[in-house]
């Protein structure tokens, strides 16, 4: 049994070896709690082609997850002609922290961006290792952005 140990210690020693280029810094909690044509409030994929080496992995919403909560997110960036902003937060690996689905609630005077974060449906026992990863979402506004400020709706 110690030998089993041993080998599975040796190997994760070995996979673990080509660490990743994204890395949790004292601001950054560990285990924080993703189409193209979608409609006003629905959130688009980010491309992830091209993204440059410790972008925010592109995350697509994927609905229907087990204990779905609102997480707060860092970042909320206008993009292309302003009806679209580029949302970036802190959350854990999947399949344990997958996003869920992303309301917009627009008001002339400002734009309420809520992420929802759960669990695949699909890995109900998977157990995940705590390690922040930063992701990002592309979310469309039924009016271009403006002079109107973006709001958290997690905090």
């Amino acid at each position: 049994m110690r030998k089993l140990w041993l080998v599975a210690l040796l190997f994760l020693a070995v996979a673990c070896g080509g660490a990743s280029s994204t890395s949790a810094s004292p601001e950054q909690p560990e285990g924080t709690p993703s189409g193209a044509d979608a409609g006003p409030g629905t959130p688009v994929s980010a491309s992830p082609s091209g993204a440059p080496s410790g972008a925010p992995s592109p995350a697509t919403p994927v609905g229907d997850t087990l204990n779905p909560r609102p997480v707060p997110w860092e970042s909320a960036t206008p993009a292309g002609d302003g009806r679209t902003l580029d949302i970036v937060w802190w959350s854990g690996v999947e399949p344990c922290n997958v996003l869920d689905r992303v309301d917009v609630t627009e008001t002339a005077r400002e734009v309420t961006v809520t992420l929802y974060e759960g669990q695949d449906r699909r890995s109900p026992d998977a157990v995940c290792i705590a390690i922040a990863i930063q992701k990002t979402t592309k979310v469309r506004l039924k009016a271009p952005l403006g002079e109107r400020k973006v709001v958290d709706g997690a905090k």
